[in-house]
């Protein structure tokens, strides 16, 4: 009996891993389905240190109809596995089109964010439901890998405004390397 229950438990734990880990597969944007009272009508993707972040959704006709409102959430993690609060945002908006935007700090993993549908009742419903929508960062660290397409091979994130990974870096040993030359020089003649 011991061991059916070990083997079901195993089975059921195999079938289950899958759908745990679609929502939040490392660098893949976690967006809306078809299941919600809005569609994705413009979203910046990848998100970008220090640069405006945009959303805009379009409320469903029938939402809309019925008197629905939405609040829109937005939280910021980092690379070093911190997360702001979540934090209601100021929407604009137009008839059915919700618009917002935030600008992430240097060094951010991605911007998770949701809608809180409200109907004329008072009733609230979460999209998605228990989770985030997220969109992942230009450069990310996320359990011990580098990615994005400003990440460096050998770890890190391009700069803004660097042409070169590393040029500062290569300039000052270059510069050291010079000035000792130059100092050696002088004591050998």
């Amino acid at each position: 009996m011991r061991s059916k229950t070990i083997l079901l438990t195993i089975v059921m734990l195999i079938l289950l891993a899958p759908n745990a880990n679609a929502a939040s597969e490392t660098g893949v944007d976690n967006n809306p389905g078809d299941d919600e009272p809005f569609t994705v009508i413009d979203r910046d993707s990848p998100s970008v240190d220090n640069e405006k972040w945009s959303l805009t959704i379009e409320m469903s006709q029938e939402a809309y109809d019925n008197g629905t409102t939405f609040e829109i959430t937005t939280q910021i993690c980092t690379n070093d596995g911190v997360c702001d609060p979540p934090e209601i945002m100021d929407a604009d908006i137009d008839e059915r089109i919700h618009s917002i935007s935030v600008t992430p700090p240097t060094d951010h993993t991605y911007i998770n964010w949701r809608v809180k549908a409200i109907d004329s009742e008072g009733n609230k419903t979460n999209y998605p439901h228990g989770d985030w929508f997220k969109t992942w960062s230009s450069c990310y660290y996320d359990d011990g890998i580098w990615g994005g397409e400003d990440s460096i091979a050998t770890g890190g994130c391009i700069k803004t405004g660097e042409d070169t990974p590393g040029f500062s870096t290569i300039f000052t040993i270059a510069a050291i390397s010079i000035a000792f030359a130059t100092v050696g020089n002088r004591k050998t003649h």
